[in-house]
């Protein structure tokens, strides 16, 4: 499991804004507060304007290929999605659950099912498990894993929010004492979508019902060629985003008990992504540089950009040392400059790969992109559509 192409990918049409249901339709008044006055921990957001999508992954000994695209696809799910716009002109968020099947490693008692995380919107730690998985032969059972992962989660009951199923596998959807219909339709009682991605030959994954398991949800059934390499086009670009990924990284203040951990962690997943291939740390930067990549529970940038933080209510052993001793007046100005720095490297990063997209697309064959990314992106585009997304 070493090169990757792009994980999951978030494109959202838009219908009317008559739907009949969709993005919160309300928008909520938020309130800005100066950043001495203002929460330890971030606020609890609502349900609402959230994308769910349950990742359930093959990770039997055929599957280092499927495993290797989703791990870069990530960047790619969440750079499309970064752009994503509710029909109120929100924007919503997005969370990631991760599953894998099909591993002798697994507990049989379990179905050679489990869950590698619960929902997240903590990139970090998204990338972190999907580079925790590793392959082994195992029994497949597709219907067992779908409910697994309708019964463990928690999906909510706002029926505007977008609600995704994504299995992937090579073996008869069929395998298993549950029978993947009522899986199935237990996650159409619960506005979920159920898209299937075969991997391997089109007319077997049919004859196998993969199909079948997408078609009864409203879902899309794909095969894809889960071995397939991309091709990655060098850009004038790349070096100076990287080099301001580096640059990045330093305007991050840890605090608290997570803090030493998470910023490790943060480094951590950079190396992974530059290992897997010089584009996937560029995505991975250009990712770092949105709204999504939010680390408000480690890092004090971020935390001080919720209503109820106070420096002052951060004990001193927690600070970190070029903080501790300060008063509160210097320690806020201390944040306000690592925010302006971080703002400025994020703007560079956005408009660089502004023109580094422009350049692949005048450089880049057709269909040069992932397969799974293909797959997932143009399934997301349909069922959004219902929702009332569109990008801008």
């Amino acid at each position: 499991m070493k090169k990757l192409k792009k994980i999951i990918g978030i494109s959202l049409l838009c219908l009317s804004a008559s739907t009949a249901y969709g993005c919160e339709l309300k928008t909520k008044k938020e309130t800005k507060n100066p950043i001495v006055a203002q929460a330890i921990m971030p606020t609890e957001k609502s349900d609402n304007n959230v994308v769910k999508i349950a990742l359930l992954l093959d990770t039997s000994n055929s599957m280092d290929g499927l495993i290797n695209q989703a791990k870069a696809q990530l960047w790619d799910i969440v750079n499309k999605f970064t752009h994503a716009k509710c029909g109120n002109g929100d924007r919503p968020s997005l969370q990631i659950a991760l599953y894998q099947y099909g591993n002798d490693y697994l507990s049989s008692g379990e179905g050679y099912i489990q869950q590698v995380l619960n929902f997240s919107s903590d990139l970090d730690e998204i990338s972190e498990k999907l580079f925790s998985l590793t392959t082994n032969g195992g029994e497949e059972y597709c219907g067992q894993v779908i409910q697994t992962s309708i019964n463990q989660l928690d999906w909510g009951k706002n029926p505007d929010n977008l609600k995704m199923i994504f299995i992937a596998g090579n073996e008869p959807f069929t395998q298993g004492k549950l029978n993947y219909k009522n899986a199935v339709t237990n996650a159409k009682e619960k506005d979920i979508v159920v898209n299937t991605i075969f991997c391997g030959n089109y007319e077997q994954g049919i004859n196998t019902d993969w199909k079948n398991g997408a078609i009864l949800t409203g879902g899309e059934y794909i095969a894809i060629d889960h071995n397939r390499k991309v091709v990655y086009i060098d850009t004038p670009y790349d070096d100076v985003i990287i080099k301001l990924n580096g640059r990045l990284n330093k305007t991050y203040i840890s605090y608290g008990t997570m803090g030493a951990s998470k910023m490790a962690m943060q480094r951590e997943q950079d190396f992974n992504a530059q290992e897997l291939e010089e584009a996937v740390i560029i995505k991975r930067a250009v990712s770092k540089s949105s709204r999504l990549y939010q680390n408000s529970t480690w890092d004090l940038v971020d935390a001080a950009d919720n209503e109820n933080f106070k420096i002052s209510e951060i004990k001193e052993e927690e600070l970190p040392s070029e903080l501790q001793g300060k008063s509160d007046v210097e320690k806020a100005t201390f944040i306000a400059t690592k925010k302006t720095e971080r703002l400025k490297i994020q703007k560079e990063i956005q408009e660089l790969n502004t023109k580094r997209d422009a350049y692949i697309a005048k450089n880049q064959k057709n269909n040069a992109e992932g397969e799974l990314e293909n797959a997932m992106l143009n399934a997301i585009k349909k069922q959004a559509e219902k929702k009332n997304y569109t990008w801008k």
